[in-house]
């Protein structure tokens, strides 16, 4: 099933969208015990589970779309695959889009990939609009692409970047996932920009629990995501006790949904970052709103 149908359901019953991202794990430990993983966060009901593509992978020993294949084929939750195009070119790209079609599988999410200065940088695609285009002709797929609510940090500037999106929206991008955030009102003045530029396609919020704060600070660091006082205060009084802050930040986290809910926030996407417990506790706090 494309997403934009997921979506279309999803709406008839006046709930938003819920889905998950996994990365595939590096170390071949930890890729014997994904099925674990995937078990117990496809018992969790998502309507899909996007899987993460890294740059400069083997695009014939694929571990993305052999784990892409099991969320679909074992555990009847659609997948969606990030398929980056920075360090790959057309024929690589191709390839990738024959073995998913040959998978049955869909969905894909266009993304021009971070640079990795350890990569070389191929050109055939400079911008995730070229990919969308160039998917586009490779076959029948369904394509999201990501957006940022406190703009990319490589964007001139914010009208810039929603211009950008909107190249990449007409270029055949029809859902949205965007980057993570922690605060809601930043998404919302974003949201209400997408529709003044006629971006109509639906906009997922995208939710990363706070477990750690160094990995916050990292992909903070990243991405340019804002702290809000509330948060920070979370941060520094609970940084040195684990437990304390993970309580702290799951109910950060619901309270972060639960506003988008009661906002009709088109969907809400959460970074799991593998772990199946914090995905659980977080739908156990919106289970009856979704």
């Amino acid at each position: 099933m494309k997403v934009t149908e997921i979506f279309e359901a999803k709406k008839k019953t006046g709930k938003p969208v819920l889905s998950f991202e996994i990365f595939p794990p590096k170390k071949e430990e930890a890729l014997k015990n994904i099925d674990a993983t995937l078990e117990k966060l496809c018992d969790l009901h998502p309507d899909f589970i996007s899987v993460t593509f890294g740059a400069g992978g083997s695009t014939v020993d694929n571990k993305t779309v052999e784990i892409a294949k099991k969320i679909k084929n074992t555990y009847g939750v659609e997948p969606i695959v990030h398929l980056t195009c920075l360090h790959y070119g057309k024929e690589e790209i191709s390839g990738i889009l024959k073995q998913l079609e040959e998978a049955g599988i869909e969905n894909v999410l266009a993304l021009r990939g971070d640079v990795n200065p350890n990569i070389p940088v191929k050109y055939d695609f400079q911008y995730a609009n070229e990919l969308v285009e160039f998917i586009k002709i490779q076959g029948n797929f369904h394509i999201s692409g990501a957006c940022y609510p406190e703009t990319h940090l490589e964007a001139k500037d914010a009208i810039t970047d929603i211009h950008n999106l909107k190249r990449k929206v007409d270029a055949g991008v029809t859902h949205l996932v965007s980057q993570l955030f922690f605060d809601n009102e930043a998404f919302y003045r974003f949201y209400e920009k997408t529709r003044i530029a006629g971006i109509s396609t639906p906009v997922e919020a995208g939710i990363m629990p706070v477990t750690n704060k160094a990995n916050i600070e990292r992909m903070v660091n990243l991405c340019g995501a804002s702290l809000p006082k509330k948060f920070e205060r979370i941060l520094k009084k609970y940084e040195n006790n684990k437990e304390a802050l993970l309580d702290a930040g799951m109910a950060y986290a619901i309270n972060q949904i639960v506003d988008l809910i009661a906002n009709d926030v088109d969907g809400v996407h959460i970074y799991t970052m593998n772990n199946s417990k914090v995905a659980g506790r977080i739908c156990d706090g919106i289970r009856n709103l979704i």
